[in-house]
């Protein structure tokens, strides 16, 4: 089994609430590019050379980490997706402070906050109190998870299930009688 699927196995264990992942489709890619948004006005001065921002190579490195997890048919979209956020976030680092601060800081602290509560709904703290790799898996699994729901990665799926157990399903209240 490669390691993006044995990272999202043990990541799954800490979400099989669906409120808890609804959640991460808002929270995870605000963080991300709050991040991004933040790093944007950290210039690199190379040798004489004016290099990208700070955010373009923290993409590069955690692109390097997921690219050497295996499943490039996760992997890569993961790393398209995230260039895409940074690329979103890129004219921040040019924007007024005000500005700034409030798209990169204020995403960010919105993406936790959903973070937060989906994981009150799922009874469960965060997978990266465990294990510091969840802060890098959250976005392959939000990526995952909307591959697997358009009927893509069957297989991956069923190799999660099996070994995280199946998403909750929500109990349906009775109607009441009048």
């Amino acid at each position: 089994m490669d390691q993006a699927t044995r990272q999202l196995i043990e990541y799954a264990r800490y979400h099989r609430d669906p409120r808890n992942i609804a959640t991460h489709f808002v929270g995870i890619p605000l963080i991300a590019f709050g991040i991004a948004a933040m790093l944007a006005r950290v210039p690199l001065d190379g040798v004489g050379v004016q290099l990208p921002g700070a955010h373009w190579l923290v993409w590069a490195l955690t692109g390097v980490w997921y690219l050497r997890q295996g499943r490039w048919s996760l992997t890569v979209p993961t790393v398209a997706v995230l260039a895409a956020l940074v690329a979103l976030a890129h004219p921040l680092g040019e924007a007024p402070t005000a500005v700034w601060l409030a798209g990169g800081l204020g995403s960010f602290v919105v993406g936790w906050v959903f973070q937060a509560v989906g994981h009150v709904w799922e009874g469960r703290k965060p997978a990266f109190f465990d294990d510091l790799r969840g802060l890098l898996v959250g976005p392959m699994f939000v990526l995952a998870e909307v591959l697997m729901a358009c009927g893509l990665q069957p297989g991956v799926r069923q190799t999660i299930e099996n070994a995280a157990g199946p998403v909750r399903r929500r109990a349906v209240r009775p109607a009441a009688h009048p």
